[in-house]
């Protein structure tokens, strides 16, 4: 079996920031991408960031400038460094990540249970 474990949230005022962590671990062959998700009350699951095996990033528009999604590619972790944080940022995030368990299978979609982050002041 495959965990996704998340930490890193918390209250935090309006401007200020937090590094998210996720660490995958179990039986695991390849990892290629690595997801950040968030889903705030009552709105949709939405995709914040993502990052390759090979370094390429990619975010949620409203947070270009401010989230940066990083890789351990030795530990299977990957971190979210999030500044200048927003009210609207206030989610549950959640760690994603299609994981291949021994070579000639597919990927099979991982998730973590989340860490919350609220931006109040």
């Amino acid at each position: 079996q495959v965990q996704l474990v998340e930490s890193g949230g918390g209250l935090v005022q309006p401007g200020g920031a937090l590094r998210l962590s996720c660490t995958a671990s179990g039986r695991i062959f390849n990892i290629n991408v690595m997801n950040w998700y968030r889903q705030a009350p009552g709105k949709e699951r939405e995709l914040v960031a993502s990052i390759t095996s090979g370094g390429f990033t990619s975010y949620l528009e409203s947070v270009k400038g401010r989230f940066t999604i990083s890789r351990e590619y030795g530990k299977n972790t990957v971190y979210l460094q999030m500044n200048s944080l927003k009210r609207d940022d206030t989610a549950l995030y959640l760690c994603n990540a299609p994981v291949q368990v021994e070579p000639g299978l597919g990927p099979v979609n991982y998730w973590g249970k989340g860490t919350l982050v609220t931006v109040s002041s």
